[in-house]
């Protein structure tokens, strides 16, 4: 079981991540922003962060640069999840330090596929 940290402004967005991940066995930890992402990911140190891209303040962008920058979170794999669809934001985003970028609305078998990638099962 890993501990999956979900960041997203959208209180529906949460649930459905969540139903899909604690319905694969994990464990789940969210923040409704950006900046609340990056203190969950160095406070909780989960094995996986599930990042939206548009919230207020500090964008998902942002966020995952911060992570992947500070030396205590560098090494927790990033999923973009996304209503940002063009490819110069999946470029971007996966120049920002994430291991997939997947679009909403999410398919769940995407989604479980990389997530597994993502941890190594």
């Amino acid at each position: 079981m890993a501990k999956v940290l979900i960041v997203d402004d959208s209180e529906t967005q949460l649930f459905s991540l969540t139903k899909i991940v604690e319905g694969e066995g994990h464990q789940v930890v969210t923040a409704n922003n950006g900046e609340e992402g990056v203190e969950m990911a160095k406070a909780e140190t989960p094995d996986l962060i599930l990042m939206d891209v548009v919230m207020p303040g500090l964008n998902g962008f942002q966020a995952t640069r911060k992570i992947s920058k500070d030396k205590t979170t560098a090494d927790i794999p990033v999923i973009f999840v996304t209503t940002k669809d063009q490819e110069t934001d999946r470029i971007w985003g996966m120049r920002q330090g994430a291991s997939a970028y997947i679009t909403k609305p999410v398919d769940k078998g995407t989604l479980v596929k990389a997530m597994k990638e993502a941890l190594g099962a």
